[in-house]
């Protein structure tokens, strides 16, 4: 008898007192990078992986995070990413010519405020996540009177905002949130131009790529390094007969076993069997056993400092984060990386305002938008603050505090 397509992902509650954890467990035909999609849906629900275990296509989760996490819509997110045990009983490598994620409707939301209130942003982008709409850009502006435009061009993942009732849905949630400074807010489908543009890498001004990498391209340390903690990475080829034994020793922080799969996947890497364990004092180990995509263990040594080098740099700084003058304005910057699919990490804007929320600083205008740095796609935010705010908080306790907020340490 086959495996229910529905018990193909079971979450069950912490069921002992004083245990925290819910555990999520996957069981579904392998693929290469199926780690990593499962790992970024867990992310986009707002979870941490406290601890992983899992062979072949058995996989194991320990999360933690949101207490009125939705389960239910989680579960249904986990099964989108599974293989169907009708596709085929062999493991399926990454080749990002035809792995690409389904094209989906560009729509434009736009909205005039009357005022702006500190933090609302925050709330606006927290409606659009619960209510599975992505954000692709982000325009804000401000007028000299102090109205708000803002302009949020989004997909949905449930390919239904083209609908009378989804549009209505979607306005009535954020009219609740923006209460009686909201003037208009309309949704309307995005000109071709638009679209093609969103989906484009743009050209950033060198000023910026200095600011974001400017020490990694002169001397090769990442610029606003965010882990401090040493990272340890080993390869050993005597442990398995089949397989190269790869062994981490790091810092935890939000997003580590994503930063991990990711960078496996883009190297169409496969993992054979994995654990992980973050311990209270956020010391993690992991252990993995990988093979090449032809089946075979890394023996070249070449190779195994390069993946070894790069899994210590994705992971000593996973995001760019820089708080810069502009001339009389005070610009955040965060980049984000961009896989080979072409997804990015997750609630990477939603954090940035939360951080500048905590802070009581206003966001004066923002431009999201993707780039080609150094041959590599990035997701880059640019948030300019109100000058008001940032004469009362410091530069650096800014970018800390979008820092801690991104990485998990607050």
């Amino acid at each position: 008898m086959g495996i229910v397509y529905e018990d193909a992902v079971v979450i069950s509650n912490p069921n002992r007192e004083g245990d925290y954890s819910t555990v999520i467990t996957v069981n579904c035909p392998d693929k290469t990078g199926l780690g990593c999609d499962l790992c970024r849906t867990i992310l986009l629900f707002g979870l941490s992986i406290c601890r992983g275990d899992g062979k072949w296509c058995y996989i194991v989760f320990w999360v933690i995070g949101r207490p009125k996490a939705r389960w239910d819509l989680l579960k249904k997110r986990l099964l989108d990413v599974c293989p169907s045990y009708l596709s085929t009983s062999d493991i399926q490598y990454y080749r990002p010519e035809n792995k690409q994620p389904l094209r989906h409707n560009l729509f434009l939301l736009k909205f005039w405020c009357s005022y702006d209130q500190k933090g609302l942003l925050h709330d606006v982008t927290e409606v659009l996540c619960e209510l599975e709409l992505t954000i692709k850009r982000v325009k804000v502006s401000t007028t000299p009177d102090g109205s708000v435009l803002d302009l949020f061009f989004v997909t949905d993942s449930r390919e239904l905002l083209h609908t009378r009732k989804r549009q209505e849905e979607t306005i009535g949630r954020l009219r609740t949130v923006l209460g009686d400074s909201v003037t208009s807010c309309d949704i309307e489908r995005a000109g071709p131009e638009v679209t093609e543009c969103s989906e484009g890498s743009c050209y950033l001004p060198p000023a910026f790529t200095e600011d974001l990498f400017g020490s990694e391209m002169h001397d090769g340390n990442p610029n606003g390094t965010l882990v401090s903690n040493p990272i340890l990475v080993s390869m050993d080829n005597s442990l398995s007969p089949s397989h190269t034994v790869v062994q981490i020793l790091c810092q935890d922080h939000k997003g580590l076993i994503y930063d991990i799969m990711r960078t496996l996947k883009d190297r169409n890497i496969q993992i054979s069997y994995g654990r992980f364990f973050a311990n209270p004092e956020r010391n993690c180990e992991v252990e993995l056993f990988i093979m090449q995509r032809d089946g075979e263990k890394i023996v070249d040594p070449n190779k195994q400092e390069a993946l070894s080098s790069l899994l210590q740099a994705e992971l000593r700084s996973p995001l760019r984060v820089a708080v810069v003058n502009r001339g009389p304005d005070t610009e955040l910057l965060v980049a984000n990386p961009v896989e080979l699919s072409r997804r990015g990490r997750p609630l990477v804007f939603y954090d940035i305002t939360l951080a500048l929320k905590i802070l009581n600083t206003q966001i004066f205008s923002v431009e999201i938008a993707r780039h080609m740095i150094r041959n590599r796609e990035w997701e880059v935010y640019r948030i300019i603050l109100d000058e008001r705010d940032c004469l009362s908080v410091p530069r650096k306790k800014i970018e800390e505090a979008v820092q801690n907020k991104l990485m998990g340490w607050e």
